[in-house]
């Protein structure tokens, strides 16, 4: 985004806003940005695994990067609803969507990588969703930019963005909005102790956003 734009934004912000994730408007922005993205590099994390268990991937963006140098990885992708309904008509044998852990896991039969890259804060309860996961049995679970905190309860925020800024890459678009949405910043040794079976073998500030953590466990049994 240029310089100028983002002056103006900051300056002039949208006087239209929007609330929360099941919002059809913001689903419909990350899907349509999803669908023109077109991912470059290579994904390491995922050159070997056969099965991934995306918690909040939207409509499928990590599966597009990692396919250039696994096509035959199997994806499913957990998420709200709204999100399931619109990106449902991308799935294939190998990409599906799931509004719930369980049937996601089933499909996938043996889950080698959980996956969740800025989702566990936004939903309810994120301890409970971390122990859900954990007790579908992957071999390995990886988290990328979670807010964590000392104390021993979560903090709730109201976090903002632009509606423009959802989603991978950029859409041209006559107007913007302001997107409204609850996130939960989480208490570090609560969320640790949810990974019950799990032994931690990385943790360290997360590069792609400031205030966050990212965490890698491997399963134990």
């Amino acid at each position: 985004m240029s310089l100028i734009r983002r002056l103006r934004r900051k300056l002039f912000p949208p006087g239209q806003a929007i609330e929360g994730y099941e919002n059809e408007e913001l689903v419909d922005t990350i899907f349509r940005k999803t669908v023109a993205y077109d991912p470059k590099g290579d994904w390491a994390l995922v050159s070997d695994i056969k099965t991934v268990l995306d918690f909040g991937g939207g409509a499928g963006l990590h599966y597009k990067l990692a396919r250039l140098q696994n096509p035959d990885i199997r994806w499913a992708v957990v998420e709200t609803q709204a999100m399931v309904r619109r990106a449902s008509e991308l799935a294939t044998d190998r990409l599906k969507f799931f509004s719930d852990i369980g049937p996601a896991a089933d499909w996938l039969d043996d889950v080698d990588l959980m996956h969740s890259n800025g989702a566990i804060q936004y939903v309810p309860n994120p301890i409970e969703v971390v122990r859900s996961l954990c007790a579908v049995r992957p071999a390995a679970i990886v988290w990328r930019r979670v807010p964590t905190n000392d104390g021993e309860a979560e903090v709730r925020e109201m976090q903002t963005s632009f509606l423009s800024d959802n989603g991978p890459g950029s859409l041209p678009s006559a107007s913007d909005k302001v997107v409204r949405y609850e996130r939960h910043r989480i208490p570090a040794q609560p969320f640790l102790s949810a990974h019950e079976g799990y032994r931690m073998t990385e943790r360290s500030s997360d590069p792609l956003e400031r205030r966050t953590e990212q965490f890698r466990f491997v399963r134990t049994g």
